[in-house]
């Protein structure tokens, strides 16, 4: 991961921005309450056996396999409702006047109403995108 998406990672507004605050990997992707922590560590045991057979150890077989690997996450920030980005982004405290037009709508409707959850719409906010092709709202 560290010649993958570490470095798309270092790219971004998560990695670096105007505050300094900066979201590593952990943040994202390792929820903060103990609960669900060891919960996705347990599933993320499964992804050793990936280390151990070297299923994505080359940059080719990360790429071949990013489509999967993103839809995972995806589903699993939708099963939690974003949970990992609500640790730092809270609804109650979020100032629309700062916000696009688009993005006020946006929150203040869906995101307020649980239609949406945050990565319904933050698809790639940390990382490069893979093929797109029938991902809903991207066609």
């Amino acid at each position: 991961m560290n010649d993958n998406v570490y470095q798309e990672l270092q790219s971004t507004i998560h990695f670096t921005n105007r505050s300094g605050v900066r979201a590593l990997c952990s943040d994202c992707h390792v929820p903060h309450d103990w609960t669900y922590k060891i919960a996705r560590k347990m599933q993320a045991s499964k992804e050793v056996w990936g280390k151990i057979f070297s299923t994505i150890d080359t940059r080719e077989k990360f790429l071949a396999k990013r489509r999967e690997l993103a839809e995972h996450e995806w589903a699993r920030l939708k099963a939690n409702d974003s949970l990992e980005c609500r640790n730092c982004h809270d609804f109650e405290y979020m100032d629309f006047t700062w916000q696009s037009q688009r993005a006020a709508q946006q929150h203040s409707t869906v995101l307020a109403s649980g239609e949406k959850t945050c990565i319904d719409c933050h698809k790639g906010i940390a990382h490069q995108l893979p093929d797109m092709a029938c991902v809903e709202g991207w066609d």
